[in-house]
């Protein structure tokens, strides 16, 4: 017989552990680390998170101009690093880091919302997340909380962003922040072994909690424009303008927030037209409400069964300090004040945070979120782009027969989209028809498909 003698205190303290042991949310969280962890076995990564935690305190201290001049589209930052002995087990021995238009970025970030050291903590707080399955000749990045985007560029998209940076920042200004065209939010040239990587960062078109469970990348044709086996096996294939027909996709949208799209798109193909922009592409992501809710179901009775069995391993966590109850006072990623507000479920999302995001409409047939965004914006329709596509002139000739709900449709220049059974249109085109391309898509394809509208115009018609 053991005699065990607890006091009034003890047992306070242990029925107040069981009630909040039982009480906690099952809602799924960010891991968050407390301190900047750096890989050694991936020095850009390294050096980038570096490189933003030094270029954002340094801002921190130059006042933010009463208005941008020119020299602020030409300025840069750059500083080189010399390290001997010291930490080589984080970062390289030696490296540089280079900050392109740091004040114009800073007042874009502005213009969208997103705070200095909010964007600090989001990209550089823990090691962003490679994206396996992106494109094969370059480093694709998502930050820790997945609200952003590093993507590796080549150095003639470098010199584009400069030729157009100083009428993108113009444009955002103009619509408020309201665009459908990327949210380019940094530029940073990462130098390692004498080895440059250009990096750009951009918000993620999609969201950073809702699951994407489908997507598609549109371009408003059908030549040689369908998923290949390689690409369908991947675990979120990222399937074209063939695989959309053919599926049959449809988006659900109200009248009210097709008219919001519809004003950004005319908005940002006006922008793209000016900059004589091509092969830009329509982002479509689908989030299945029904199906999400399904997961959650199976996940929570995953979760109950596991603490069943481990009854203190989310005590143990916080003891290790992997997932710390976030500072109120301290910044915390751009979606990290999210914390604070009741748990969200399937289909919920904050507007100011996944601004690429639009709900399906009250009584559509499937309960899904849409995200929608123009991407690929840097290419421009100069002497190389007209050779290529001469020579898809030759190769496919220049009739483009296009097939929507067993009618054929086509696009040019000056005509709205006509239905009859042989119509022309050179796929090689102009960045004006290129736009009327890509508008055409989202009419037809989507809206038209949808909603039975009559035939519409596409966008960007006038001279």
């Amino acid at each position: 017989n053991l005699n065990i003698s607890l006091t009034p205190v003890t047992i306070t303290k242990r029925i107040q552990t069981c009630w909040e042991s039982a009480s906690k949310t099952k809602k799924k969280h960010f891991v968050q680390q407390k301190v900047e962890v750096f890989r050694a076995g991936e020095p850009v990564m390294s050096v980038l998170m570096w490189g933003v935690n030094h270029s954002i305190n340094d801002l921190s201290q130059v006042p933010v101009p009463v208005m941008l001049l020119p020299d602020n589209f030409k300025a840069s930052s750059k500083i080189k690093v010399c390290n001997h002995l010291f930490n080589k087990e984080n970062l390289p021995g030696q490296f540089k880091f280079k900050e392109y238009c740091p004040q114009v970025f800073r007042n874009l970030r502005e213009r969208f919302g997103i705070e200095d050291q909010d964007y600090r903590v989001s990209l550089a707080r823990s090691p962003p997340l490679r994206d396996d399955e992106g494109p094969s000749e370059g480093l694709l990045l998502t930050s820790y909380d997945r609200t952003l985007v590093v993507k590796e560029i080549s150095s003639e998209e470098v010199e584009e962003m400069h030729n157009i940076l100083s009428e993108y920042h113009q444009h955002i200004v103009t619509c408020h922040g309201s665009t459908l065209l990327p949210q380019f939010l940094a530029m940073y040239r990462v130098t390692v072994e004498s080895e440059d990587t250009y990096l750009l960062v951009m918000r993620n078109m999609f969201s950073h909690r809702l699951h994407v469970h489908r997507k598609y990348d549109l371009k408003g044709s059908l030549v040689s424009r369908q998923a290949s086996f390689k690409e369908k096996v991947k675990e979120l294939p990222t399937y074209k303008d063939v695989d959309f027909r053919n599926k049959m996709q449809k988006v659900y949208v109200s009248d009210e927030e097709k008219e919001k799209l519809m004003d950004k798109l005319n908005r940002d193909t006006e922008f793209l037209v000016h900059m004589r922009m091509m092969d830009y592409s329509l982002l479509l992501g689908i989030h299945d409400v029904e199906r999400a809710e399904r997961e959650e179901e199976e996940g929570d009775e995953e979760e109950e069964e596991e603490e069943m069995e481990l009854p203190y391993e989310e005590e143990e966590e916080d003891e290790n300090g992997l997932a710390p109850a976030p500072d109120s006072t301290s910044p915390q990623g751009i979606a990290g004040y999210m914390n604070s507000f009741k748990p969200m479920g399937p289909g919920e999302f904050d507007p100011y945070v996944d601004v690429y995001a639009v709900q399906s409409s009250v009584g559509a047939s499937q309960r899904e979120v849409y995200f929608m965004g123009l991407i690929d914006v840097l290419t421009q329709y100069d002497t190389k782009k007209k050779a290529a596509h001469a020579a898809k002139a030759v190769k496919h000739g220049v009739r483009d027969h296009r097939s929507v709900q067993g009618h054929t449709w086509c696009w040019t220049a000056t005509l709205p989209p006509q239905r009859s059974d042989s119509c022309k249109s050179n796929f090689t085109c102009a960045p004006l028809k290129y736009i009327l391309r890509v508008g055409a898509v989202i009419f037809v394809l989507i809206f038209f498909c949808v909603l039975s509208l009559p035939c519409p115009s596409p966008p960007g018609t006038h001279s």
